[in-house]
Parts: C-alpha cells; sequence; structure tokens
C-alpha cells in the first residue's frame, strides 16, 4: 500500500513540478480548440478532487477551498492542490486497507488508476495549450515531467 500512496503523492508533485514552470500570464493560455485555460486545467484537477472528497470522506473537505476561475494564480493553485492531494491521499489509503471507496465501483485499485489517469491527461491538455499559444515549456521540464524516481 505505502508504494501506491507514495505514487499519488509523486503524482501531484508532478503536477507543482509542471505548474512552478509556467509563467504566471500563461495560465491563461488556451489551447487551439478552445476549452478550459491552463490555469482552469489545474483548478479542474482539484474540483475533480473535491468532488470525490465530498462523495468518499466529506470531513476531509475542511480547509479546502474550491478556485475562484476568474482570479486564478499559481499560488493558490499551488497551495489548494497540495491540500486537496494530501486528502486524497487519505482516502486512497483508507481505500486501499478497506478494498474500497465510498461510491466508486470497482475498488480502491481502479479509484487510484482513474486519478493518476485523469490527471495525466489534464497535464496534457495543459502542455498542448501552452505550445499552442506559443509558450512551451522548456524541454528539461518537459523530460522532468517523465522523471519520477527524483520527483
Amino acid at each position: 500500500m505505502q508504494p501506491l500512496i507514495e505514487t499519488w503523492e509523486i503524482n501531484n508533485r508532478i503536477n507543482l513540478y509542471l505548474l512552478n514552470a509556467i509563467p504566471e500570464n500563461n495560465l491563461k493560455d488556451v489551447s487551439a480548440s478552445k476549452g478550459r485555460s491552463v490555469g482552469e486545467q489545474f483548478a479542474h484537477i482539484h474540483a475533480v478532487r473535491l468532488m470525490w472528497l465530498k462523495v468518499a470522506a466529506p470531513e476531509l473537505l475542511e480547509g479546502l477551498n474550491k478556485i475562484d476561475k476568474t482570479n486564478i494564480t499559481k499560488k493558490q493553485l499551488a497551495d489548494e492542490l497540495a491540500k486537496s492531494a494530501a486528502a486524497m491521499g487519505t482516502v486512497m489509503k483508507k481505500g486501499f486497507e478497506t478494498g474500497k471507496i465510498k461510491g466508486f465501483k470497482p475498488h480502491a485499485s481502479a479509484f487510484f488508476g482513474y486519478f493518476i489517469s485523469h490527471e495525466s491527461h489534464h497535464r496534457g491538455q495543459i502542455m498542448l495549450a501552452l505550445k499552442q499559444s506559443g509558450h512551451p515549456v522548456d524541454q528539461k521540464i518537459q523530460y522532468g515531467l517523465w522523471e519520477w524516481g527524483s520527483r
């Protein structure tokens, strides 16, 4: 179980590593196909965590805040993503211990996979939006997203 929780924590550090590499002004970048801005993508990751916390462990929502999409800042994103990741880690740990997550089927391992997949998908959308907006992240950062052994 502990390696899975550590993997979840690495996933969040990768999110924060990418966020840290993006200039504040580029949080407003949007892909050519429209949709959410870069900042809104990060806010969505957080919002989905909150949605599942409300279902699976509402007691862990205390101290967590929704992100106001009209004034998204890197600091707010980083702070809230860190807090929601910790709460989700608690949900996952309990889920691995009991074998289930309230409101999610089929089991805790699938819940873990769902979240890693969801957040990876949005990191890809963030990278695409930045590239299409003329602000690609540095190649060092691009490779760094895959350095899970050092994040």
